[in-house]
């Protein structure tokens, strides 16, 4: 059958099962519903138990035509999840499942009903490469992050090859060296795996192979990101580009545009920090957020990072999971309030970030919180904690010139941070506010949505 006898295909989505992976899918699934396709995202039971009763889930499912379909995960529900065990089971018991879904959505009978002509998977969930491989549908790739991680991912080999790094990934050379000599953006201790004990960095590091291993077999990459670099007189910043033949890459980011506020949130948001912020001064106001991914960062750096915020004696607004609060100071939730500030479990970011009492964004850089706060304009203070937070930080301060980086983790440091980008950020805004037309206005959004057209017209012209 040809695609253009078709009757509005379906495209299944596979994201990794994280806040930070899901929402960018969302995103994609909006995007592609407008290009004539019924999106299929694909989430494990976990995660949809979580998101079953939000009204935004039934939003984008009535209103926007995005089916959600839950897989067994083979998880105890007391069973603790992190990046190991979420590993375990997606390798393990997830691939028959979705197998059985995509080949039963393929072999519709209805003719209303289109067949699968894609299949969209999440490098960080590459088992899912595999299974669509078998089932014989076409299959892309999706990075979530920026280009410059995929970048930093795919060079593996020629930093294994140079003696940067061994074959389990340990750095080799520490300290300030660069990757390679035209490298003067990242070093060693910017790498993504290095999360953990010596055993994590390794287990990490496989896994990172593994995706090398299975992205071979595809055809395209569709990237939430931009052309992210520039080249001046005084800089010109390069990745290592790896030798291999890898996917034809679109960037087709950043999809935050496409989503307005209906992210879809596996915890519930506590609203009122909205009318909170009705009461602040303009550009008052100092966001906390660490995202939904990062674990805490220990007891003494909690309490040095809360006693830092309150120094500052400026009105702010941290979102803290209770998991986190262990190292809040005695009294000090009472202290604050009369301070005028607040703490939530979670609130709704990308609304909060729209608001003109937000003066600056505390933040561990993860690339959908920078997306956003580069769509609301907002100045960036960077405490990167793990994985491509680092890469982002550096693009961030060195070469976007929107955010300056906390010199340590100590009360001293978030106060003087604070000060940096509060009353000496001017620039700072005028740059964001250009990187937002760049990267968010006509142009740049006529330039993604045309990429993305691209994509689908070469999906077409594969599909017989």
């Amino acid at each position: 059958m040809k695609y253009r006898a078709l009757r509005r295909p379906k495209v299944v989505l596979v994201p990794y099962p994280a806040q930070g992976h899901v929402t960018p899918m969302v995103q994609m699934a909006l995007a592609l519903r407008c290009q004539g396709f019924d999106p299929v995202i694909v989430i494990p039971d976990f995660i949809h138990r979580r998101i079953l009763s939000s009204s935004r889930l039934q939003q984008l499912q009535d209103d926007h035509g995005i089916v959600f379909m839950s897989i067994p995960s083979g998880l105890d529900k007391n069973e603790p999840l992190n990046f190991f065990t979420i590993g375990f089971a997606m390798e393990s018991n997830m691939p028959l499942h979705l197998e059985h879904i995509i080949c039963r959505l393929s072999n519709g009978s209805d003719k209303e009903d289109g067949v699968v002509a894609c299949v969209i998977v999440d490098l960080v969930a590459s088992w899912a490469i595999e299974v669509a491989n078998r089932c014989g549908v076409h299959v892309a790739g999706f990075w979530p992050a920026m280009l410059a991680t995929y970048h930093l991912i795919t060079s593996i080999p020629d930093m294994i090859k140079v003696g940067l790094i061994d074959d389990f990934g340990i750095p080799q050379h520490q300290g300030t060296g660069c990757f390679m000599p035209s490298q003067t953006l990242l070093t060693t201790a910017d790498l993504p795996w290095l999360v953990g004990n010596s055993a994590s960095q390794k287990s990490r590091f496989s896994f990172w192979i593994r995706i090398l291993d299975r992205l071979r077999a595809l055809r395209w990459l569709l990237v939430n990101s931009f052309p992210e670099g520039y080249d001046s007189q005084k800089h010109k910043y390069h990745l290592i580009k790896g030798t291999q033949d890898y996917p034809h890459i679109f960037l087709i980011g950043p999809l935050t545009r496409h989503s307005g506020n209906k992210n879809l949130s596996f915890w519930e948001e506590d609203r009122s920090c909205l009318n909170w912020l009705h009461e602040q001064k303009t550009g008052s106001v100092i966001y906390v957020s660490f995202g939904s991914w990062v674990g805490p960062i220990g007891e003494e750096k909690i309490n040095e990072l809360a006693l830092g915020l309150e120094a500052t004696r400026r009105p702010f607004i941290w979102v803290v999971a209770p998991t986190w609060r262990k190292g809040l100071p005695m009294g000090y939730l009472e202290r604050i309030a009369k301070q005028g500030s607040k703490l939530v479990s979670w609130a709704p970011q990308k609304e909060l970030l729209q608001h003109e009492a937000i003066g600056c964004y505390l933040t561990h850089c993860g690339w959908n919180s920078t997306m956003e706060a580069i769509q609301c304009g907002r100045r960036l203070l960077c405490y990167p904690v793990s994985g491509d937070q680092f890469v982002n930080c550096k693009y961030i301060v060195k070469v976007w010139g929107i955010g300056v980086e906390m010199h340590g983790d100590g009360r001293r440091d978030v106060e003087d941070g604070v000060r940096r980008v509060m009353e000496e950020g001017e620039e700072m805004q005028q740059r964001i506010l250009e990187w937002k037309e760049r990267v968010l206005g006509e142009k740049g959004s006529s330039g993604a949505a045309a990429t993305l057209t691209a994509f689908v017209d070469d999906l077409k012209r594969s599909i017989i």
